[in-house]
């Protein structure tokens, strides 16, 4: 009895040590991709009705560079957090397309929120030496997205452009940033 009681303590022991581990403050590949996917998949093609409301943004490519190193730094890994929490602000609106999908929109936000809340971590972690000029240029992007939604009176058309410029960003950060992201089994 003695010995049964002693391993199922031990067993319980090793459960709560595992159980306890800390996670890796790291955005995960995954869900980016997931999100990038179901943005994509929420209202299909450009509209052509659209074209002509179509503007040009200038994307802050440099928040993301990674200075030939094969990781983000904290600053930029830092700059990808600060993207989803843009697009989470960006889509709390209440005046979103009612064209989209409407099951994917509801997916496509909850997952947005998910990867700030289980990211908050890294906010302790920033490497000031460069962030400042990364945070810049995506203030000065999202700035641009929310004044064209703002000036287009939140018009279909212009969460259409809105939804063109954050599926060019999600795939840049899959693209060029991807060894920063956390990937479970990878393939």
């Amino acid at each position: 009895m003695a010995l049964q009681t002693i391993t199922w303590m031990s067993a319980f022991l090793c459960l709560a040590q595992v159980c306890s581990m800390p996670m890796p403050c790291q955005l995960q590949g995954q869900l980016v991709r997931i999100t990038h996917n179901l943005l994509r998949d929420m209202g299909g093609h450009f509209p052509l009705e659209c074209l002509q409301e179509n503007v040009f943004m200038a994307f802050p490519a440099t928040a993301f560079a990674t200075s030939g190193a094969p990781q983000l730094s904290s600053s930029g890994a830092k700059a990808i957090y600060e993207t989803l929490k843009n697009i989470d602000t960006l889509f709390g609106a209440d005046d979103l397309p009612t064209k989209w999908d409407q099951r994917k929109l509801e997916n496509f936000q909850n997952i947005v929120y998910r990867q700030i809340e289980e990211s908050k971590c890294m906010m302790g972690s920033v490497d000031t030496s460069d962030y400042l000029i990364r945070a810049e240029g995506l203030n000065t992007y999202f700035g641009n997205i929310a004044t064209v939604l703002k000036e287009k009176n939140f018009s279909y058309c212009a969460w259409e452009v809105v939804r063109k410029e954050l599926l060019f960003t999600l795939q840049f950060i899959l693209e060029h940033n991807s060894d920063s992201l956390l990937w479970s089994n990878r393939t």
